[in-house]
């Protein structure tokens, strides 16, 4: 490979922080200026500034570099694409160190087993905090969305309402 190595990292929240991916990236190798970095993007999601850029980088003979492939996607389908994507352009990925073979029935396998993975853990966050709000909802800590207007204030901007109403001309 004589190209350049291209890094990915992203994290799911705003609280999370990017730099053990930040620090694993550049012990692989790559340039700080060539990471790129999405920071509160679910993996679930395609639609990521930072993976969008990283991918717009890449050219034939590259290398994509991630730390991990939940790190790049979160389910079979958008891993299988991202790959898919990569190879047709003539660029290699790496996942954590180890480079993805697409040609090789093993690599193609042990990839599969990582993207299955990755989307088994997504699916299990998310049950888990559905059934987590459920008992919350349930014991009363979980009321939905709260007015933005205390009850003092919606007063007045019912009243206010209430007198354009009754002043609109048919």
């Amino acid at each position: 490979m004589n190209g350049i190595r291209i890094g990915y990292a992203r994290v799911s929240t705003a609280d999370q922080d990017l730099t053990s991916q930040r620090d694993a990236l550049l012990r692989l190798g790559i340039l700080d200026s060539n990471i790129y970095v999405d920071h509160g993007r679910t993996g679930t999601n395609r639609a990521r500034p930072g993976l969008r850029e990283a991918l717009a980088a890449v050219r034939e003979g590259d290398m994509l570099v991630v730390t991990k492939l939940d790190r790049l996607a979160r389910s079979v389908r958008d891993a299988r694409d991202i790959a898919d994507e990569l190879t047709a352009k003539g660029v290699a990925l790496s996942l954590g160190g180890s480079r993805y073979d697409p040609t090789d029935p093993v690599g193609r396998l042990l990839f599969n087993v990582l993207a299955m993975v990755a989307e088994f853990e997504r699916d299990l966050i998310s049950m888990r905090t559905k059934e987590g709000m459920a008992v919350a909802r349930a014991k009363g800590h979980l009321k939905g969305k709260q007015p933005k207007l205390s009850a003092r204030g919606r007063g007045p901007v019912r009243s206010a309402t209430a007198l354009l109403i009754r002043s609109e001309v048919p």
